[in-house]
């Protein structure tokens, strides 16, 4: 039996509102129950700066990760570390479709940026980013589980893969997803960092833990790496959101939430995969909390309808324009959805 106490009246605003969002990969549980009393119990507190809040944070996160507290970097920091290595122009590698918040921060400084297409089960093509390397690449940005596709790298060709590549440039890998996958301690790329390869693993609270209305990260970064990003004004504690630091510390603390939202999304999961085998539709593996397969008709057609019953869906990833994405949302949500595509 899972652990979440949704109150009824949660449920009747869910269903009841004019658009069913399922675009944006957010956990449509509440966060934990001791997440929600420690927001509540600091709202009196929110005149003053986050400090020894932040700093608890802080070693709770570097208990957790098995690294040294001076190797966690507070905060969203993504676009603002594109920023800084696109100011010194260079070349930025990642996969397409994906999450181009860093490239994007990247290219719009001075960075170029080389794309390098999904292999054919739509999961980051290693080898070809590796054929990508040259002595002008700055840095290489992954995101595993993958944005869109969920899928995630074969763990030891990954490992492998950032052990020899960070050797020639400092590689970014986002793990906002990895909390929903099958081996979060096998696959995260922190064992790189344990191993002393040039690597930035970027996690948020916004996702799995059920936080995006109170937006929170951090990264984890080799130590000298760390020492570097600090000097130059990242991860200011002071920066932090207060309601963000006690709820992402609250967080840590729940042991069971995360496992029961994962078995939970897991069993819907399986309903969309069983529904897409028996339409013949092909999709990807994922192991995060979306699934992303090809309708074989337009996405704007396909938008469309879905729009007209009140669900929205992610945006086009281009070049796969028969392919969408949808979050996996409340039974009772995604039940609606597979209706939807049905009559489709």
């Amino acid at each position: 039996m899972y652990r979440f106490y949704i109150p009824t009246i949660f449920f009747l605003i869910t269903l009841s509102a004019k658009a069913q969002q399922l675009s944006l990969n957010e956990n449509p549980y509440p966060p934990a129950v001791n997440v929600q009393e420690a927001i509540k119990k600091e709202i009196a507190n929110i005149s003053r700066y986050p400090g020894p809040d932040a700093n608890e944070l802080i070693t709770a996160i570097a208990q957790k990760e098995g690294v040294e507290t001076d190797q966690i970097i507070p905060g969203e920091i993504l676009a603002q570390l594109g920023v800084y290595l696109g100011l010194k122009g260079g070349e930025f590698i990642y996969a397409v479709p994906g999450y181009p918040v860093f490239t994007d921060a990247a290219k719009s400084v001075g960075g170029k940026v080389i794309a390098v297409p999904l292999n054919d089960k739509k999961e980051n093509d290693l080898t070809s980013i590796s054929a990508s390397i040259n002595p002008q690449t700055t840095a290489i940005f992954l995101v595993n589980p993958h944005n869109p596709s969920g899928t995630v790298s074969d763990k030891k060709a990954f490992h492998d893969f950032l052990h020899t590549a960070s050797k020639q440039a400092i590689i970014l890998v986002d793990e906002a997803y990895l909390e929903y996958a099958d081996d979060f301690a096998g696959r995260t790329a922190v064992n790189n960092i344990k191993e002393g390869d040039n690597v930035i693993v970027f996690r948020t609270f916004a996702k799995a833990y059920g936080l995006a209305g109170l937006s929170i990260g951090y990264c984890v970064a080799p130590p000298a790496i760390a020492k570097f990003l600090k000097e130059k004004g990242l991860g200011n504690v002071h920066d932090l959101n207060r309601l963000s630091v006690v709820a992402a510390k609250a967080a840590l603390a729940d042991k069971s939430y995360i496992t029961n939202l994962n078995k939970t999304v897991a069993v819907e999961r399986n309903k969309w995969n069983q529904l897409l085998d028996s339409l013949h539709l092909e999709h990807t593996t994922s192991q995060a909390n979306f699934i992303y397969f090809n309708t074989g008709q337009p996405y704007e057609k396909v938008a469309a309808a879905y729009n007209k019953q009140g669900v929205q869906i992610a945006r086009l990833f281009s070049p796969y324009n028969t392919w969408i994405r949808i979050t996996i949302g409340l039974p009772a949500e995604n039940k609606k959805a597979q209706e939807i595509l049905k009559k489709l």
